[in-house]
């Protein structure tokens, strides 16, 4: 009876694997407008004239037990040459037990201090930030609102920059993200590759074409209207959240690349490992709570906008109104291709056809096959080095399971192939932003090349955990004292 039912499952193995193969090749074209993205970064980014006008911001900070390093942030914000009438600075210190409240009032900081230990997550702290200037200011009291992590450091005219284009309309921009411990080990290195390969691949293209890049955590920028009725990104991940969500309600999200600040990244494997776990499970999360709304923006248009954007449409002419349906379109088609988890589906069919249903027609076809097959350049160099060695199964039981274990095989080396494809990517960044990455040895630019494609398939096993997992919001650990003065470039490249 068993062998009748592999015998069975295995006579769709060529039917199921020629759907396997044009779902994937669907999935290549839904998603080349990407190679697009990197060309367009590569030659342009959008640029914004001074403003005419000053914009009166209120700056948040959320920060639990962060008193090493938060000093360090508002100093570089006490030294902006913006105009320090026209800011104010908030900081909400979220269940601290150290003196983090303290030291943001020493360097002149609104502070109100926080204990919910049940309600863990930065978008709480947010949400209890925002209620309280509401309570004591009013939202509109200031015309936009700038977010950052108490690690921050922030050139001296950042503020200005981002001035320029939030005087120009934009509603939500975000800014250059550089680290300031870039060298300090492989790990921190592999963020500090991510963040710029995010703005040479999706900021700047999205940028000039009006479209809408992603928050990622701090260092941005949104007008007060997003936060007219409070808070609400309280998730695992508040910034996929706040993205996802404000291009369901049609918002373009933009790219300033001369308003520059640093991070501070992870040095530990096991606390990277734990930030990139919540960062998978908020990614899912957001994915099921606005997906849909993407989806249905996508063909419907602004279906989930309110009267005001409806009225702002009429204003509009027949080709003007019909250019801003695209885009909008668009852009939710855009975000939704990358808040949707093509890792767990393209893992969950493999595992089907190419594994299951694989084996059930090995069972009773036996197996003949490359014992290095495959299209990735690790599988060729083994072919070429071993002469093509083929391996031969006789059907059966053994075939069965030798066949899975070929099938996982084949895999390895297509990822590792993937691995070896990757580090051009550090090598490209490496080249177009020498420029603005810190002075680092040469053979410490080998080793991060080496190293950066692990930050790729971290977060591709993190997320295939995060399905199963629960996951609960940490805290990172910041110790860096480098300060603003050691790294600033807004007075040209250092």
């Amino acid at each position: 009876m068993l062998g009748s039912i592999i015998d069975f499952i295995g006579e769709s193995y060529l039917c199921a694997k020629n759907i396997y193969n044009i779902i994937g090749t669907v999935l290549s074209i839904m998603l080349a407008y990407k190679a697009i993205y990197w060309a367009i970064g590569f030659l342009f980014t959008r640029k914004f004239k001074p403003a005419k006008n000053y914009h009166k911001y209120g700056i948040l900070i959320a920060a639990r037990n962060e008193e090493a390093v938060i000093g360090n942030l508002l100093d570089s914000i006490n030294k902006q040459d913006y105009p320090k009438e026209h800011l104010t600075v908030f900081v909400v210190a979220d269940n601290c037990t150290d003196d983090t409240a303290g030291v943001a009032r020493k360097y002149g900081a609104k502070v109100y201090e926080r204990q919910d230990p049940t309600r863990r997550t930065k978008g709480f702290a947010l949400q209890f930030l925002f209620e309280n200037i509401k309570r004591d200011y009013g939202i509109e009291s200031f015309e936009g609102y700038f977010i950052f992590d108490a690690d921050n450091l922030l050139n001296k005219n950042y503020i200005t920059k981002m001035n320029d284009a939030f005087d120009s309309g934009e509603k939500i921009i975000t800014s250059y993200r550089n680290t300031k411990n870039f060298d300090e080990n492989w790990i921190a290195s592999t963020y500090a590759l991510h963040w710029i390969r995010s703005i040479r691949s999706n900021h700047r293209a999205r940028s000039v074409l009006h479209l809408a890049t992603n928050i990622q955590g701090t260092g941005f920028l949104f007008a007060n209207e997003i936060v007219k009725n409070g808070w609400n990104y309280t998730g695992l991940t508040e910034d996929r959240a706040l993205t996802a969500d404000a291009v369901a309600r049609g918002y373009q999200i933009t790219y300033q690349d001369e308003a520059e600040f640093f991070d501070e990244q992870p040095i530990s494997l096991k606390v990277a490992l734990r930030q990139r776990l919540r960062w998978s499970k908020g990614h899912l999360l957001a994915f099921l709570e606005t997906g849909p709304k993407l989806f249905v923006n996508i063909f419907f248009g602004k279906f989930f906008i309110k009267d005001k954007w409806g009225i702002e449409d009429k204003k509009r002419g027949f080709f003007s109104g019909l250019l801003e349906s695209i885009r909008h379109r668009f852009a939710s088609y855009d975000t939704l291709m990358q808040l949707t988890p093509l890792v767990v589906f393209n893992f969950a069919r493999w595992l089907l056809v190419s594994v299951l249903i694989y084996a059930c027609f090995s069972y009773g076809n036996g197996v003949t096959a490359y014992l290095f097959g495959g299209s990735s350049i690790f599988a060729k160099f083994l072919s070429f080095i071993f002469n093509k060695p083929i391996i031969t199964i006789n059907s059966g039981i053994s075939a069965f399971f030798l066949s899975m274990l070929l099938a996982i095989w084949l895999r390895l080396l297509y990822r590792m192939g993937a691995y070896i494809k990757n580090m051009w990517v550090a090598i490209y960044v490496f080249i177009v932003e020498r420029h603005r990455i810190k002075k680092i040895p040469f053979l410490k630019k080998v080793l991060f090349t080496l190293t950066w494609p692990t930050f790729d398939i971290i977060g591709r096993y993190t997320t295939y955990f995060a399905i199963f997992k629960k996951v609960e919001w940490k805290p990172i650990p910041h110790t860096s004292k480098v300060t603003i003065d050691e790294v600033d470039t807004s007075n040209g490249v250092k």
